[in-house]
Formats: structure tokens, C-alpha cells, sequence
């Protein structure tokens, strides 16, 4: 069974879906080099092959079978992304990365919902994935801005991501587990699902939240921190200066009636006794 607080843990076996495409062969070894034990990956038609030294199977089944898979990530084109989520489900492993972008809006509405009703972690669609130093990474994070710390980090946005690990690695930072829960607008994963596993954690120290305008996720985030979370938490958003109706990249990040404004997520952060820092960089000051 997995640990359910941080995700990943020393148990987690790994299959790579779509590992024969480029970012699956990439990415499979920069996974494994981080520590993670990925002990499969899938493509059908390659069976019996092998990419980076890593067995390849028809079926993630089959691959389940052979090697005791018990989590997945997904790097399947949007147009096949449904059918490659379903078949992880379906095999029974209990966690599911989807890093791909552009899935159509109802396909995440029915395996976002398949995986809650069973009980299953799903990360994504459209998102980097996750990493703990010292345990593994599922995704593409880069690997070389992480340090094995006890600061936990949920984010909406990919790159401001990197830009604020990066910063508290070279403040001597380090974190516990690193979470981008992507910015569609319809997560399997929300912040505060993974708010909620931090405050369990005891690797979990302290919080950053990194956000961004359009939607309620954040303001949602807020009311969750005021009423169950004791760690002191640090924000930021992102898009803060964007003028109103302007929409972020992400799917998710659109501004309707006041609510989901840079203004509406910081006031109801602070408010719920959260630190925002006014620049991805001043978080590690806020840490301190």
C-alpha cells in the first residue's frame, strides 16, 4: 500500500505509460536516476522491448503482473489519454501521474471522477508531476533544483514551480515533497487534498502554496488552512498584475465576478493567517 500522506514513498513501483515516445524515454531515465524504482513501462504493439533498460508490455496488466506495479505516469497524447488512465484503474494502481496537456475537458471529468469513487490518487491531467529528495519523482520536474528537506510545496502553476524550489534550494531549503497539481480545470488533485496530507505528514514541516489567478482553488485552499491546518503556511500567486479578464495559460485560470483575482486568493490567504510574498524570490525570507 502506499503512503497516502506524501504520495511517493520507497515502495513505489513505477510504469511508464507511452514509455517509447521521447518523453517517456526521457523522462523514465531522469525518474530512475532521481530514485524512483520504475520497474515497467507500456506501449502497445512493443512488448518485449526495452527502453532504458526497463521492460516494456502491451498492457499495463500485463506489466502489474510481471512486476508488481502499484503506480503509473502517463505521458500518452491527449487523444489517448482516457483510454490509458482507464487501463491504469482498471489494473488496480492505487496512483496515477498525468502529465499530459490538452485533454479534452470531458475525458478528465469522467477519469477524474472514476479515480475518486475508487479511491485512487490521481495527479493532472496537464501537470509536472511530483518529487520527495531522497525518495523519487513521478513527472518531469527537473532534478537538479531539489534538496531533501522538511518544507512541503503545492503548486498550480509548472515553471513559477521551479523558479520558487529553486530559490529555497539555494537558501538551504530543502523539501519534503514537492507536488505541481497542474492548472486544468478539472484536477484529480486540488491543493487541498494535498494541504490535507502535508498537515498528516511528519516529514512536513512547513508549507509553501504557489497559485494564480482565475478560479476559486486558492480561496478554497484559504478556508481549508484556517480550519485544519496548524504548520505555518508561505504563498504566492501568480498574475497579480494582470489586468482584469485576462486569462493565465492554464484552463483553470479565469476571473469571474470578483472571485478569482490576484486581489480576492491574497486577501483570503492572509486572512487565514498565510505569509504571501510579493515575489516568487521572497519566499525563502518567509520561511525563515
Amino acid at each position: 500500500m502506499i503512503h497516502m500522506t506524501v504520495i511517493i514513498d520507497k515502495d513505489t513501483k513505477l510504469v511508464v505509460q507511452g514509455i517509447t515516445g521521447y518523453q517517456g524515454t526521457y523522462h523514465s531515465k531522469a525518474m530512475r536516476d532521481f530514485g524512483t524504482n520504475v520497474v515497467a513501462g507500456v506501449t502497445p504493439g512493443k512488448a518485449g522491448g526495452k527502453v532504458n533498460d526497463i521492460p516494456v508490455f502491451d498492457t499495463v496488466a500485463e506489466a502489474v503482473a510481471m512486476t508488481g506495479a502499484n503506480a503509473s505516469c502517463v505521458f500518452v497524447p491527449a487523444a489517448g489519454t482516457k483510454d490509458a488512465v482507464m487501463e491504469a484503474l482498471d489494473a488496480g494502481l492505487g496512483t496515477i501521474v498525468v502529465v499530459t496537456e490538452h485533454v479534452p475537458v470531458h475525458d478528465a471529468i469522467h477519469f477524474v471522477a472514476v479515480a475518486r469513487s475508487r479511491g485512487v490518487t490521481l495527479v493532472g491531467p496537464n501537470c509536472p508531476g511530483l518529487a520527495a529528495p531522497g525518495v523519487g519523482k513521478i513527472g518531469i520536474l527537473p532534478s537538479k533544483i531539489f534538496a531533501k528537506g522538511t518544507v512541503g510545496v503545492v503548486s498550480r502553476s509548472g515553471t513559477l514551480t521551479y523558479e520558487i524550489v529553486n530559490a529555497m534550494t539555494e537558501h538551504g531549503i530543502g523539501q519534503s515533497t514537492c507536488v505541481g497539481i497542474g492548472g486544468d480545470r478539472v484536477p484529480g488533485t486540488n491543493f487541498v487534498d494535498v494541504l490535507a496530507r502535508f498537515q498528516k505528514d511528519p516529514d512536513t514541516k512547513r508549507i509553501v502554496l504557489v497559485g494564480e489567478i482565475g478560479g476559486t482553488a486558492e480561496e478554497e485552499a484559504a478556508e481549508f488552512i484556517k480550519a485544519n491546518v496548524t504548520k505555518p503556511v508561505v504563498a504566492y500567486i501568480a498574475g497579480r498584475t494582470a489586468p482584469p479578464g485576462k486569462r493565465m495559460g492554464h484552463a483553470g485560470a479565469i476571473i469571474a465576478r470578483g472571485r478569482g483575482t490576484a486581489e480576492s486568493k491574497i486577501k483570503a490567504l492572509e486572512a487565514a493567517g498565510v505569509k504571501v510574498a510579493k515575489i516568487p524570490t521572497d519566499v525563502p525570507a518567509l520561511l525563515k
